[in-house]
């Protein structure tokens, strides 16, 4: 419930994130590319699942599918009791604002807005969160990213490592029961990019689904859950410390 009383018009996936022969082709030339083919994946809620393969494997397709930014040319993709595929543009923009947060590799903070207005843009759009809510919430989720005496820079200001910590800020700003990061350790020097994997470790204790895009293995072995993809198709499906797998 947040603080006006309400439930949010998209609530959290306690079914999970469901893809049923999701395939995703784009026009190239006289011919097609398949950028996913027939995917089928099944996510539980709070899992901290990490997506690895080469360029072009389909690893940023795959993620962008999950959060709606982009849509299957066939399948069906379900997060909790919602078909994605049943919503029209503008829903599913609303759905994902409140439902989904994305971390990208190059942070894509606003730069001519403050960190703390950075922040404070999604709530703005989304309106989950009574007006007079949001900046308690914003310094909150600022301070808890360590970046709470960046809040009145501008991002330029800001190092790369706090850049990411203040993108994830904004990421969590509707407080999503998903998020989703693509390559965001990709861009940080190894001190940095341990730090945030951190925080992602702690929001997923939390019950967060974290879905992490990475070429760092090293990285995606301390995830719950590692698949490969290669050529738009699962290969491998890997539960590290578990001894479960699928080839």
């Amino acid at each position: 419930m947040n603080p006006k009383g309400e439930i949010p018009a998209a609530p959290g996936p306690d079914k999970g994130i469901q893809l049923l022969g999701v395939c995703r082709e784009y026009p190239i030339a006289d011919s097609k590319l398949a950028a996913l083919d027939k995917v089928d994946l099944s996510v539980p809620p709070g899992q901290f699942l990490a997506i690895v393969g080469k360029s072009g494997s389909g690893k940023s397709t795959l993620l962008n599918m999950i959060t709606g930014i982009d849509r299957p040319t066939a399948g069906e993709i379900r997060v909790g009791d919602q078909s994605l595929n049943d919503l029209p543009e503008g829903r599913l923009a609303k759905w994902r604002g409140r439902t989904a947060g994305v971390v990208f590799q190059f942070f894509q903070l606003m730069p001519t807005l403050t960190v703390l207005e950075n922040v404070l843009l999604p709530m703005d759009l989304c309106g989950v969160w009574a007006s007079g809510e949001r900046d308690r919430r914003a310094k909150e989720l600022l301070a808890r990213m360590g970046v709470a005496d960046q809040a009145s820079k501008l991002p330029a200001a800001l190092s790369g490592g706090q850049q990411q910590r203040a993108a994830i800020a904004r990421a969590l700003a509707n407080d999503p029961a998903i998020l989703a990061a693509d390559e965001p350790t990709g861009n940080l020097d190894s001190a940095s990019a341990e730090s945030v994997f951190a925080l992602f470790s702690d929001l997923a204790r939390d019950g967060k689904t974290i879905i992490l895009v990475t070429h760092d293995r090293d990285i995606a072995r301390r995830a719950e859950r590692i698949i490969t993809l290669q050529d738009g198709r699962i290969v491998s499906d890997i539960r590290p410390g578990s001894g479960v797998s699928r080839e």
